[in-house]
């Protein structure tokens, strides 16, 4: 019997609170848990359209993201199968996740789609904290999401083995300086690290942030998203 193929893939964007929830949760996952040669852990971030090749070579897919359900903040929520693309593109939050559903369509129309696929979605409480982490409800599914997929894969023959000692932070996924506790404990002060964005940006007089309606020209597509206000 061939061993199949598995990838466990965390998304989202860290810097932007509970955004981050997929990515910290594969994280977790990979510092505690190891697998056999068949099973690979990625940190998909907002890569989108490039973790094609990823999805095509997964014969069992499991993704982590943190997915407005329209639910109480913190909601653990499993979808599985034909259900995943719906529930990613339904209430987009970012840009990713309409990345992500383009990327399952394309593996699909290329006859290399998952054969079994799970979604391990949890509600965000908040997301417009620039370079702030997850929130306490959300970050507490943690271990659920993990317990969860780890349950779900199991029954399809891919077993984890928990580690002796959780692995060190400068042996992750990730750059060390991006990992929970350092991203965390080495945040600024919000006095000195506005939260809403580049307050540079937002507080220019001379900046305009007009978003516009798409415009037809003709058979040109036209979109004006921003443009800098000129004296």
């Amino acid at each position: 019997m061939t061993t199949p193929s598995v990838t466990l893939l965390g998304i989202g964007n860290v810097l932007w609170a509970d955004e981050g929830f997929g990515v910290r949760a594969i994280e977790e996952l990979n510092r505690r848990y190891q697998f056999g040669g068949n099973v690979s852990l990625i940190d998909g971030g907002t890569q989108g359209i490039y973790l094609l090749e990823h999805v095509q070579t997964a014969e069992i897919l499991v993704v982590f993201d943190a997915v407005d359900y329209g639910l109480a903040p913190g909601t653990l929520k499993l979808v599985e199968g034909d259900d995943v693309p719906s529930f990613m593109g339904a209430k987009k939050m970012s840009l990713h996740q309409t990345g992500f559903q383009e990327v399952l369509a394309m593996a699909e129309l290329t006859g290399s789609y998952p054969r079994a696929l799970l979604l391990v979605g949890v509600q965000p409480e908040h997301l417009e904290d620039y370079g702030g982490s997850l929130r306490p409800v959300v970050r507490a599914q943690i271990e659920p999401a993990i317990t969860a997929a780890l349950n779900w894969l199991a029954q399809r023959g891919a077993n984890a083995e928990q580690r002796a000692e959780p692995l060190p932070d400068n042996d992750s996924l990730n750059p060390e300086a991006l990992n929970l506790s350092a991203y965390e404990t080495g945040r600024p002060d919000e006095r000195l690290a506005y939260r809403g964005g580049d307050e540079r940006v937002l507080r220019d007089e001379n900046m305009q942030f007009d978003p516009k309606p798409v415009q037809f020209e003709g058979d040109k597509l036209s979109v004006n998203v921003d443009h800098r206000v000129k004296d």
